[in-house]
């Protein structure tokens, strides 16, 4: 997390938490809903407006974690923004020497498990953090799980990686559900 994030979160302590206005799809881009986004439906189906300025998307990702519940955010200064996702909390890229890391470039460990979904989607449990492999990576990784070089692959339906994942896709709505208020 930046230093001058952490700064901000000690002088104001008590901003509340953000729900709703950030999502994060399969490949890993960030999506920004206002309001009006967000009055036409859930993400990912009204996903608002896609954040392509490569700074900000590399202060999200640098202070993008988990809560303890499994709900991933984006600490913004003082203010959690609670992250709405399409499918996983990572995206993990393929690099040519095998090694994985996040859309960020920041290294991971090596696979702890494998799985594929009913669209052929590869996900990997990398230091207790469940990743979907960017498509663009997907040679690569066939040829690592052929190699031997990960864990073998198992079937996986879409609905149970949160479970299996131990995340949360929509803090907003586990947020409504428990009848607190988030906005």
């Amino acid at each position: 997390m930046d230093d001058i994030v952490k700064q901000a979160m000690q002088k104001w302590p008590n901003v509340p938490d953000c729900y709703g206005w950030l999502g994060r799809d399969v490949r890993g881009h960030w999506w920004l809903r206002d309001a009006a986004a967000q009055a036409q439906g859930a993400f990912p189906q009204s996903k608002g407006w896609r954040l392509e300025h490569a700074g900000w998307i590399a202060f999200i990702e640098r202070n993008y974690a988990a809560d303890a519940h499994g709900c991933w955010f984006f600490q913004n200064g003082p203010q959690r923004v609670y992250v709405e996702l399409e499918s996983v909390p990572q995206v993990w890229r393929v690099q040519p020497d095998g090694i994985l890391t996040t859309t960020a470039g920041v290294g991971v460990a090596p696979p702890q498990d494998c799985w594929m979904d009913e669209q052929g989607l590869l996900y990997l449990l990398c230091a207790d953090v469940l990743g979907v492999v960017a498509s663009a990576d997907m040679l690569e990784a066939a040829q690592l799980l052929e190699q031997g070089r990960w864990p073998a692959l198992q079937e996986v339906s879409a609905q149970a990686l949160p479970s299996l994942g131990g995340f949360v896709r929509s803090p907003q709505a586990l947020v409504q559900a428990q009848g607190m208020s988030g906005g």
